[in-house]
């Protein structure tokens, strides 16, 4: 690890612990028996990501000065290769879990089912999982169709997060799958978006079939988890978040993809700047040029050239 890139973890460590989470005003901020709460923020429009300072400058400063942001694009330098095996992560079956539309996102409760997750000793205890489209997180530059954001909290409040992306594959026939089991739809993925269509509109939730979370914890600890410290992906923008995006991905089909892209819409966060750089919207309002930047050399800006000669 660079000597930067270790000074970097070793700020972010002293970092107020975070209060919110990706996915603010959702199944932690209500008392039981309330309904399930609209977001007041969005992706579009004025209540998008440019202008979440603006919702509630008081609460929401960070989304536009904060220096250690997500998502991020993760390329090397930016975060820290764990091997998730090395890593204890916990996660029982479940009976049925209360899956619910939001307004920003739709999110499945798991606050109590015994989900665990221990990093650097520190327990943090599965609250939630939801799900962006397209991911947040663009891996080493791609954007992947989702991504799914596991909510976890200490008993301090400190919030860590697992990422994990999700692609898109067909259904397979009978024998495909005895010839590549490994490219089959998730039957989690598949399972919870088989009630999608209960829950299309903001404010409403549904029960979930019985959910096999072993799978989803089989399919994580045989990759690596890619760490740093960043911060939450929705307002209020509080850093000092325990991110861990995995390396292995979860597939889902094509059609169900539709179906939840058409509930879902478009919510998610443009990439942030690097870590410890400067927050691109402080550096936009800025009254300093902004520095020159070699466009990169791709089939786009080489075609763009070649029909300027």
């Amino acid at each position: 690890m660079s000597s930067a890139f270790s000074r970097l973890f070793l700020l972010a460590a002293s970092v107020t612990p975070a209060l919110g989470f990706c996915g603010a005003h959702t199944h932690l901020d209500r008392r039981e028996g309330e309904e399930v709460p609209i977001s007041t923020f969005g992706y579009t429009g004025t209540v998008g990501p440019v202008l979440w300072t603006q919702l509630d400058p008081a609460a929401n400063g960070l989304c536009s000065t904060g220096t250690t942001q997500s998502p991020i694009n993760m390329v090397e330098g930016q975060f820290q290769l764990i091997p998730a095996s090395d890593v204890e992560l916990t996660i029982p079956d479940v009976e049925s879990a209360v899956f619910e539309n939001l307004g920003s996102t739709v999110e499945v409760a798991m606050e109590g089912a015994g989900g665990k997750f221990v990093l650097e000793g520190k327990t943090f205890e599965l609250q939630q999982f939801h799900f962006h489209h397209p991911s947040e997180h663009v891996d080493n530059g791609v954007s992947l169709p989702m991504e799914m954001h596991m909510v976890f909290t200490s008993e301090a409040e400190e919030i860590a997060v697992i990422g994990v992306y999700v692609d898109l594959v067909d259904s397979p026939t009978v024998l495909q799958l005895h010839i590549l089991p490994r490219r089959a739809p998730s039957t989690l993925l598949e399972t919870i978006f088989s009630s999608i269509g209960e829950i299309a509109s903001p404010g409403t939730k549904t029960t979930t079939k019985p959910l096999v979370m072993s799978e989803l914890v089989t399919l994580l600890k045989a990759g690596s988890f890619q760490r740093y410290t960043g911060s939450l992906t929705t307002p209020p923008c509080s850093e000092g978040v325990a991110w861990s995006v995995a390396t292995e991905k979860l597939l889902l089909s094509k059609a169900t993809y539709q179906a939840v892209r058409d509930v879902v819409g478009f919510n998610s966060r443009y990439p942030q700047n690097r870590l410890g750089e400067g927050n691109l919207l402080t550096i936009a309002s800025s009254e300093k040029a902004a520095p020159s930047v070699e466009a990169p050399t791709n089939s786009t800006t080489v075609a763009r050239r070649w029909f300027r000669t």
